[in-house]
């Protein structure tokens, strides 16, 4: 684990005496404050200007060449309530990311992108079998990505992690979950089950999971995004999860009444007790349909009821979101406060695929002493 970085508390510091003492979860402190990312598709997270670059150097073809307009394009096609068509917008992001330049460069980028937003920590995910089309072979899709995110870490002070990603829909799980646990000791720290939950149970990859326990491996798997609580159960129960992906229909093993949690069924039950880590991603999730609508997020009952739960962008691109505003969404829609951030955060970092020293190590050194500055010096206490 590299030693933190002094420019982190500068950067602090550097609000704190430019802001005054009211309203203090001023976007400025919020940008800087220590945060932690572990729900976010490198392929989703994307600078336009990137992706135009990319695309005129390989002659792909993009409905615009102006970066303005593909964002739009993408960001306004992300938001019809629908995760298929939410998906859609990652045509344009794989297709330029299929040589070992262009993987190098996106996730350099990516993770640079991140330190800019006050992340500390983040464990970025994608699906190698996305980047095959021009000849590439899997390890060296991963190997590319790697290179690219330990040159951004070194260069932005940035830790990080790699998730491999599985697809629902395809029957090479085992395959990817071996190609997860090869590069473990290389960055890689997970393997995530991703895509459309409807007609394609977890179940189906019993043996991919099986593999990832045997080998003592991380596991998080989207569940509870797109399909019941039943995905939750199955990701649980038969698949071993250590995290859940979403898992924005939990509520549905909830009776809530006038916005009150009044009796926790069993599956809810064994979430909470059991303290798995709920990976919630606001914008996303009432974009995809997920939620019906920020104000009527799960997240609310989650939070009120004491879940593992903590923010994630999930999609920066797609959602046109960061990690500042998924805290401003936070403190805007559910009254967060700077102690409510912090325990989020130290949720995230708990949760975290890397191992307990290093967990502790960005706690200790990072996150509670950025929080404690602040609130020493403009709440006095």
């Amino acid at each position: 684990m590299r030693k933190i970085n002094q420019r982190v508390f500068e950067r602090i510091e550097d609000i704190i005496w430019k802001i005054g003492s009211q309203e203090i979860l001023k976007p400025e402190l919020v940008q800087v404050l220590p945060k932690v990312d572990l729900h976010q598709h490198i392929d989703g997270c994307l600078r336009p200007e990137t992706i135009v670059e990319l695309a005129n150097k390989y002659s792909i073809e993009l409905p615009t060449n102006s970066h303005v307009e593909l964002r739009e394009h993408i960001q306004r096609g992300a938001q019809r309530g629908s995760l298929p068509l939410y998906l859609e917008g990652f045509a344009y992001t794989t297709s330029v990311m299929q040589t070992k330049e262009a993987l190098y460069r996106v996730a350099y980028e990516v993770l640079e992108d991140n330190a800019k937003d006050g992340v500390i920590y983040t464990e970025l995910r994608f699906a190698p079998v996305l980047h095959i089309d021009k000849g590439l072979t899997l390890e060296e899709v991963v190997e590319a990505t790697l290179a690219g995110l330990e040159a951004a870490g070194k260069d932005f002070n940035i830790s990080w992690g790699l998730i491999i990603c599985s697809m629902r829909h395809r029957e090479d799980s085992l395959k990817m979950a071996k190609l997860a646990v090869k590069f473990r000791t290389k960055g890689v720290v997970g393997f995530d089950l991703a895509g459309g939950e409807a007609g394609n149970p977890a179940k189906e990859h019993i043996e991919a999971f099986n593999y990832c326990k045997k080998s003592n491996f991380n596991i998080t798997i989207h569940a509870g995004e797109a399909f019941g609580v039943d995905s939750i159960w199955q990701a649980l129960q038969l698949c071993g999860t250590h995290r859940i992906g979403h898992g924005t229909r939990l509520t549905d093993d909830m009776k809530i009444v006038n916005r009150k949690v009044e009796e926790i069924g069993y599956i809810a039950g064994y979430v909470l007790d059991h303290r798995i880590p709920l990976e919630v991603c606001l914008s996303s999730n009432v974009q995809t349909g997920a939620a019906e609508s920020l104000e009527n997020h799960p997240f609310f009952y989650f939070w009120k009821m004491n879940f593992r739960v903590f923010l994630n962008t999930d999609n920066r691109l797609m959602s046109a979101t960061s990690m500042t505003k998924e805290f401003l969404i936070g403190i805007n829609m559910f009254k967060l406060t700077l102690k409510d951030l912090e325990k989020l955060t130290i949720n995230a970092m708990k949760s975290a695929f890397i191992n307990y020293n290093q967990r502790k190590y960005l706690i200790y050194n990072l996150i509670k002493p950025g929080y404690k500055k602040i609130r020493e010096r403009l709440l006095g206490e």
